[in-house]
Formats: C-alpha cells, sequence, structure tokens
C-alpha cells in the first residue's frame, strides 16, 4: 500500500486548504490528508471571517492567489468594515459566514483543483532518509513516500474536551483526535508545548427575544475580501448585541470553582485575547458588564452562536448563565460551550520558512504552530506550502520581511520570539502598519506571487488597471492650482482657508476634510476613478508624511537584516556575548542580525558584539 506524491499535507483546516492547493498550484502532484473529509475548512468557534489585523491577513492571501477571500466572500451572510473611526492602517474587514456553506465551497475548491488528491485517514509517523523526510504513514494502513510533508493539524493533536467535570479525548465539534503525531513529532526532535482554547454555547434562534437585544447590521455599500470582487451584491443577516450583568456575574462566581480552569483539571495555557467569560469576569471585576454578540451560524439552520461567552462551566451552570442575558431568557441551548487542550509545536523550532530545523523538508503551519484564529492559520498554511513546493523544486524560499506583509511579522513573531499562549493577529504588532495596509495589499504581493506561478492573468490585469489608475491621478495632481475663486468658493464651502499662493492638488488633497471626488468635481484635470484607486489616492496624500517616515525607518532596518549570520557559526565562542545570548542564539540560529535583535534574551549589547564579530570575519575574509 505505498504511493508517492511531491507533497503531503495533513490536515485540512485553514492551513492544510491553503496549503495543498498552493502546493498542488505550483505544480506538484499533492496528498492532502484529513481526519474527516467532512471537516474540511471547519469553523467549530465562530463562524466568521477577519477581524482587526485578521482582515490583513485574508486581504494578503487573496492578493497573492491564495483562496481564503473568495471562499469569504462567496459564502458570507454579512459583511462590515471595522474601525472606520481610526486611520486607515487600521481599517479591517470581518464578515459572518454561512458555517455549512464555507465548507462546502472550500472543499469543492480542494477537489478541483489539478494535481491535488485528498484522502481520509489518519498521520501516524514520519519516515526520513539521510535525515531527511520521505514519506507518511497512516492509520489504515498507507505509506505515502514523500519529499516534503506540511503538517497543519490544528487543535487535533491528542486533544481534550472539558466542560466542568467531563473530559473526553476528543477534537473539536465532538470530532476524532489525532492520536499517535505527536509521538512522531517528538520522534524526530520537534519540541511540544500543551495549549488551550475554547467555545461558548450555541442557542436556537427561534427561542430568543430580539426585541430585548440591539441589531447589528452589514455595511452598504457591501465590500469585499478579494481583491477580484469589487463590491458585492446581495441580502444581508442582521447580528445581536446585548449584554451580561449583575446575575449572570453571581452564577458564574458561584460556580468559579466548577470549572475546569479553577479547579486544576486544565493544565494548558489559555488564549490571553480570547478569554473565556469565567477569566473576564474574574480579571476585569470592575466592569459591571460585558458585550455579548448573538451571531447566526447560517441561512439553513437557527443554530446561533453566542460570541464572549466562551466557557467550561458545567452544563447547569451554562444554561443558568445564557438565561440572565436580555433576549435568551427562554433560549435553549443546542450545544454546550466547551474547553479544548491540545498539543502544539514551541514555534522557535522553525526557520524563517516554517521548515524545522534540522529536519529538512517538514514543514508546519496553523494552530499547531501556537498561533489561534482561522485567518492566522491560513496565512501559515499558505506560506509554509509556498515553501514546501519550492524546497522540493530546489529553488529558493520565499520570505516575506516585517515591512512587507502581516504574515512576515506572523512568521517572524513566531519563528523568531514563540509564543508562551495562543498567538493572535493584531495590527500593534506591526510596526509598519501605516505602510501594509490591507487596501494594499494588492500592490504588495501579487507580484511577488505572480513569480511562483500563483497568479492569473485576471487578477494581474485587475492589478496593472490599478496600478495606471493611480499612476495617472498622481501625475494630474501634481498640478498646481491658484488662488483664484473657483478654488475659495470650494474651499469655503468646506470650511478650509484659501492658500496664499496656490496649491498642487495633490497637497490639497493633505488636508483632512478635502476628498479626491470632491476636487475632481472642481477640477477635471483630475481623472475619475474606482473605488479602489481613489481610496489609494486619498490615503497617500492624506498621510505622506507619515508614510514617507515609515520607509525611512524601513531602510533602516533593513541595514541589519542585510548583516547575515554564517550557519556554522558557534556563538559559544564569541567573547563578549552574555551566557543567556550564547544559549538562544545557538538554539534558534537565526538567519541575520535583525532576527538575531528579536530573539527574547538577546541584548542591545549583544548585537553589538556580533556586528563587531561580523566585521572582524569579514576583514578576515577580505585578507585571505
Amino acid at each position: 500500500m505505498t504511493q508517492s506524491y511531491y507533497v503531503v499535507v495533513i490536515g485540512a483546516g485553514h492551513a492544510g486548504c491553503e496549503a495543498s492547493l498552493a502546493c498542488a498550484r505550483m505544480g506538484l502532484e499533492t496528498l492532502l490528508l484529513t481526519l474527516n473529509l467532512d471537516s474540511i475548512g471547519l469553523m467549530p468557534c465562530n463562524p466568521a471571517i477577519g477581524g482587526t489585523g485578521k482582515g490583513h491577513l485574508v486581504r494578503e492571501i487573496d492578493a497573492m492567489g491564495g483562496e481564503m477571500g473568495l471562499a469569504a466572500d462567496d459564502t458570507l451572510i454579512q459583511i462590515r468594515m471595522l474601525n472606520t473611526g481610526k486611520g486607515p492602517a487600521v481599517h479591517s474587514l470581518r464578515a459572518q459566514m454561512d458555517k455549512r456553506r464555507y465548507h462546502e465551497r472550500m472543499k469543492r475548491a480542494l477537489e478541483e483543483c489539478d494535481g491535488l488528491t485528498i484522502l481520509q485517514d489518519e498521520a501516524e509517523r514520519f519516515l526520513t532518509e539521510n535525515g531527511k523526510i520521505s514519506g507518511v504513514v497512516t492509520a489504515e494502513g498507507f505509506t505515502f513516500r514523500c519529499r516534503a510533508v506540511v503538517v497543519a493539524t490544528g487543535v487535533y493533536l491528542k486533544s481534550r474536551i472539558l466542560i466542568g467535570d467531563f473530559a473526553k479525548n476528543s477534537g473539536p465539534a465532538g470530532l476524532g483526535r489525532a492520536e499517535g503525531l505527536s509521538d512522531g513529532l517528538s520522534a524526530l526532535g520537534v519540541p511540544l508545548q500543551r495549549f488551550k482554547t475554547g467555545t461558548p454555547s450555541r442557542v436556537d434562534g427561534h427561542s430568543l427575544d430580539y426585541s430585548e437585544m440591539e441589531p447589528q447590521f452589514g455595511d452598504v455599500p457591501m465590500p469585499a475580501f478579494s481583491f477580484l470582487n469589487g463590491r458585492l451584491d446581495r441580502e444581508q443577516d442582521k447580528c445581536w448585541l446585548t449584554y451580561t450583568n449583575a446575575e449572570t456575574h453571581k452564577i458564574i462566581l458561584d460556580n468559579l470553582h466548577r470549572s475546569p480552569m479553577y479547579s486544576g483539571k486544565i493544565h494548558a495555557t489559555g488564549t490571553r485575547y480570547c478569554p473565556s467569560i469565567e477569566d473576564k469576569i474574574v480579571r476585569f471585576a470592575d466592569k459591571d458588564r460585558h458585550q455579548i454578540f448573538i451571531e447566526p451560524e447560517g441561512r439553513t439552520t437557527h443554530e446561533m452562536y453566542v460570541q464572549g461567552l466562551s466557557t467550561s462551566l458545567p452544563a447547569d451552570v451554562q444554561i443558568a448563565m445564557v438565561r440572565t442575558l436580555p433576549g435568551l431568557r427562554n433560549a435553549r441551548v443546542m450545544r454546550l460551550g466547551y474547553a479544548i487542550e491540545y498539543d502544539c509545536i514551541d514555534p522557535t523550532a522553525l526557520d524563517l520558512t516554517f521548515m524545522v530545523k534540522g529536519v529538512p523538508g517538514l514543514f508546519m503551519a496553523g494552530q499547531v504552530n501556537g498561533s489561534s484564529g482561522y485567518e492566522e492559520a491560513a496565512a501559515q498554511g499558505f506560506f509554509a506550502g509556498v515553501n514546501a513546493a519550492l524546497y522540493v523544486k530546489e529553488e529558493a524560499p520565499f520570505l516575506l520581511g516585517r515591512d512587507e506583509a502581516y504574515i512576515g511579522v506572523l512568521v517572524d513573531d513566531l519563528s523568531t520570539k514563540g509564543t508562551p499562549e495562543p498567538y493572535r493577529m493584531m495590527t500593534s504588532r506591526c510596526e509598519y502598519r501605516l505602510l501594509l495596509r490591507q487596501d494594499n495589499a494588492d500592490a504588495r504581493l501579487t507580484e511577488k506571487a505572480r513569480r511562483l506561478g500563483l497568479i492569473s492573468e485576471r487578477r494581474w490585469r485587475a492589478l496593472n488597471e490599478k496600478q495606471e489608475e493611480v499612476a495617472r491621478a498622481l501625475a494630474a495632481a501634481e498640478k498646481n492650482v491658484p488662488p483664484d475663486e473657483r478654488l475659495r468658493a470650494y474651499l469655503s464651502s468646506i470650511g478650509e482657508t484659501l492658500p496664499q499662493h496656490g496649491a498642487k492638488l495633490f497637497d490639497l488633497m493633505k488636508r483632512p476634510n478635502v476628498s479626491y471626488t470632491a476636487l475632481s468635481a472642481v477640477y477635471e484635470e483630475l481623472p475619475v476613478l474606482t473605488d479602489a484607486a481613489r481610496e489609494q489616492i486619498e490615503i497617500l496624500a492624506h498621510y505622506d508624511g507619515y508614510i514617507e517616515k515609515q520607509r525611512e525607518q524601513v531602510e533602516r532596518a533593513k541595514r541589519m537584516e542585510n548583516m547575515l549570520l554564517p550557519d556554522g557559526i558557534d556563538y559559544q565562542t564569541i567573547d563578549g556575548l552574555r551566557l543567556e545570548a550564547r544559549q538562544k542564539l545557538n538554539k534558534q540560529r537565526p538567519m541575520n542580525l535583525g532576527q538575531a535583535s528579536r530573539i527574547s534574551g538577546v541584548s542591545p549589547a549583544d548585537i553589538s558584539v556580533l556586528m563587531i564579530h561580523l566585521k572582524r570575519l569579514e576583514h578576515k575574509g577580505e585578507a585571505e
């Protein structure tokens, strides 16, 4: 029972889907192994895509030819742009999905992809030859020879469900767990850790009183995740907002000892940025209420997701707690919330391509790397899949810097800094976020992905048309206009003062009350633009000085990123390095000085020592 593929991808969640599609689309015969065909693209927690920081990741995946954005656009039932009251750097799309339709849409994309085979089976162990990955052995007796493996097992490695005193060895949503692969990874020297996440209960929408809750509407006109789709046009479903209260909090506090988190039954590390309701009540004791969103799971079900009420409290406490919420006094609970703990790896075992150091051909992606969230998983899956394909082809790896993409920040954070708790992408993690906006992901990344063969002619043409529009408008905006009556009338109508000596049209757009659309109505020299091109022009004008400062910061940082550290360097022998720095550097083997500077325990003084050492090596090489 032996077959051969170039790449085997283990797991068909959001990471595995993107990884397998990337490998197959790059021309490699690829096998996707999944514990259950019905869990492909599953959303066991909130059926939503995007959010602050996460929406950036979806746009970047889409810009490089990934599938998540297109699948989300096809199956969403509501979409909103978050943070519109703030600057464009933190604008992020978030959409409520039809959970079942998203699974079906992603499964169909996999089934219709040339060169991709899907099989329901459990991977148990790895095969190696000369220290390199050479195959995968499954529980059902198959041996699949391959040159690379992408492990994208999510939260399924020896996972355990906990609800009060009840515990069960199980994957999420009642699915089976992966029994043997943790041991397979350990046998290869991959360090493991134990994390925990959770989910709230689901309630029957027919049992709710919506008059007691605040409706939450989607945006009109409807934006889209994919750069191929422009505006969407369809009916949107409502979500609803309610709040916890003193009665809710009392029930939780009275039963805190029955929560596995507080009784000692859970030893794994939980997520800081998506805490359980028990944790929120304890950590934020000064707050008298917390927001709870009631969100539909799809259009073919009445199940409603109770966002903000993640819990592992016993069944009786969960039901009583839910029924204290306005609008949910008579709620019928259809599924209980639960905590799930699982094995994942220490991501500092990975290099900047997401390949395990010391195990050529073994790549890791998604929640098994210690992250949380569908979007983070999909981004890692795409990145690891591309690099697995390039590894097989013996081509240079695909790298993204912190100044190039949120995906670059995600990869660097995990592989360089590691994570002591489930990692979540946020805009605050990105030091160059004004350059890495979600609106310009195509301009930043599509050309890079075209070199990989992942960009269709349609997508390439759409980018070029947008870029040409922007270039024409910028050229036209260089025109100087005099302080005549036409300009006076326009500026006076919006409460702006007239420049004494006139100004360039581009400089006029730097004023907060001046929009491209209004200015083009006054000056015909400015061409009519699509929404996407107009948005780019206005952002470039309004934030021109700040964008230039960030570009200067990037150039300074690149000097360190360009100082490569030799592969065979022994940090124990470098005089002047502190002991902790020597140990951390020898363990993590950074590729360059910039990466070394971001390792916890490596100080600025250690970096200065390394710089001196590199200069000595350079002078020695010149002398020889």
